[in-house]
């Protein structure tokens, strides 16, 4: 039962991922709510780990610098190439891949 749940949970997250341009995400940005994910992670686990509140997880990638909140210059680069963002929200975080 507990595998049909994540499955569905995995294909609702697939399903609200998408690209985006990175102009049109600023709100999260200004809030200190958007997450980058480093592009060797699969982005819909890294959001199904956070909608499960997976602590561990979180802190290991954390601790290995495979995400964290998207730096100013991030920010800056991303807005001067009008570069277009994997994205995926799981309140109160917006996940992007660059």
């Amino acid at each position: 039962m507990n595998e049909i749940i994540d499955t569905t949970l995995k294909e609702k997250i697939n399903l609200e991922t998408s690209q985006i341009a990175w102009r049109g995400l600023q709100r999260f940005f200004a809030q200190g709510l958007a997450v980058n994910v480093a592009p060797e992670l699969d982005l819909v686990e890294v959001a199904y780990q956070f909608s499960n509140d997976n602590k561990s997880q979180v802190a290991q990638w954390l601790a290995n610098q495979q995400i964290g909140l998207v730096t100013d210059q991030q920010a800056l680069a991303w807005w001067e190439d009008d570069t277009a963002v994997w994205a995926v929200v799981v309140k109160p975080w917006l996940l992007v891949q660059g």
